[in-house]
């Protein structure tokens, strides 16, 4: 039977309830671990060993034990050889998944996209193939509604600890009381620019564009991605990000249309023009803009003073994950402080998590590209769900990459 059949949540303190031992008394962390030791040696059955702790607890008991996972009985009897992840360019730490196949025995493929559309129409198709992927909020209630992805069970993921989040970047993985993701991290769309290429000091959308014309022709980037190309450019004529408006909209189109010719590239993944200097300015993600800043001093990240997006981005489960099991332990895994602190480190952007901030260096948590002033994320938005389903955000983009 598999784990996620046969969690049951902890009773207060460190003591486990296993219904299939007995139903009235509880079976302690060090208890467990005293049966799976027997079990490694061989002293006893599996049978036995499933009987006195039930294999649900595995989960919830061993992740307190590091290294206990990585036994042939558990990964490769509970949670197979392998599964998938969708997550987006440059956002995980490779280490991460290579210890978590130490740990568990499963080896996990990664796909990239580069939108939430994307994604969404790859889950619709069915049969994705992921156990677990990195929604971005505003796509969330538009999932749930679609019957695409699951309420998660929290007890599958006891390293998710819901007092140490900011209500601030968990709120939208909850409908209706119940939890459906939870976060990954957070962060802003702004742009990186080449301060050796481009003097210009640049502070706006509006400079964006505009420079995008001029001292950066034929050296500006733009996301394959509607949310933020067509919202940062009606951020730049001073419309809402999120605007659906149609004559807001015509207006966007008219600047996109004329940016265009002037483009080096409409790409998402964008690092390695930049890295090459092939290209000078590019719209960038937060975590982009702090690993290439990092590496590349003269690669400034600005956030626009007219406006922009915040944003976060979370884990969440299919309906159809082939392999759910290896998506919670995954999960779970993701959720550990130390494994996230490693995440955060590698991937630049910032954490929801208090636990893991304490975790990370003074270097990282002081930087102003990772963690802005409140006064620089006040002129920014959330993407709203309609923006992911609404057909006219969706025709201009095709309209603009066509022409």
């Amino acid at each position: 039977m598999s784990f996620q059949h046969r969690m049951h949540k902890p009773k207060q303190g460190n003591s486990i309830m296993s219904k299939d031992y007995n139903d009235n008394l509880p079976i302690s962390a060090e208890g467990f671990m005293d049966e799976f030791m027997r079990l490694k040696r061989g002293s006893v059955s599996r049978r036995h060993f499933l009987g006195v702790t039930g294999l649900g607890l595995a989960t919830a008991v061993l992740s307190r034990f590091p290294g206990a996972l990585s036994t042939p009985a558990y990964a490769a009897g509970e949670l197979g050889t392998q599964m998938s992840i969708a997550t987006w360019p440059n956002y995980h730490d490779p280490a991460t998944f290579e210890n978590f196949k130490a740990a568990t025995g499963v080896a996990v493929e990664v796909n990239v996209f580069g939108s939430n559309e994307e994604m969404l129409a790859k889950l619709q198709a069915g049969a994705s193939g992921w156990s677990l992927f990195v929604p971005t909020n505003y796509t969330i209630s538009t999932h749930h509604k679609l019957g695409l992805i699951e309420e998660l069970d929290l007890s599958k993921i006891p390293n998710f600890s819901q007092t140490t989040e900011s209500p601030r970047f968990t709120k939208e993985g909850q409908i209706g009381g119940k939890t459906y993701a939870v976060p990954k991290n957070w962060g802003t769309t702004g742009f990186s620019v080449n301060t050796n290429k481009i003097k210009r000091k640049l502070s706006s959308w509006k400079d964006f564009f505009e420079v995008a014309q001029t001292e950066a022709d034929g050296r500006a980037m733009v996301h394959d991605y509607q949310l933020t190309t067509i919202g940062s450019a009606l951020v730049s004529l001073g419309y809402d990000f999120n605007s659906i408006k149609p004559e807001e909209l015509a207006k966007a189109e008219e600047l996109l249309i004329k940016v265009k010719p002037h483009l080096f590239a409409i790409n998402s993944d964008y690092q390695p023009s930049m890295r090459s200097t092939d290209a000078w300015l590019t719209m960038c993600w937060t975590n982009d803009g702090a690993q290439l800043n990092r590496d590349m001093p003269e690669l400034a990240y600005v956030l626009g003073k007219d406006g922009g997006e915040i944003w976060t981005d979370y884990y969440a489960i299919p309906k159809d994950a082939p392999n759910k099991a290896a998506g919670y332990a995954l999960l779970n895994y993701l959720m550990d402080p130390k494994n996230a602190a490693k995440e955060h480190i590698a991937n630049g952007a910032p954490t929801t998590d208090s636990r893991v901030i304490a975790l990370l260096p003074k270097d990282i948590t002081s930087n102003k590209i990772v963690y802005p002033d409140e006064a620089a994320l006040t002129p920014l938005e959330f993407g709203a769900a309609v923006t992911l389903t609404d057909p006219s955000r969706a025709e201009l983009m095709a309209r603009f990459k066509s022409a």
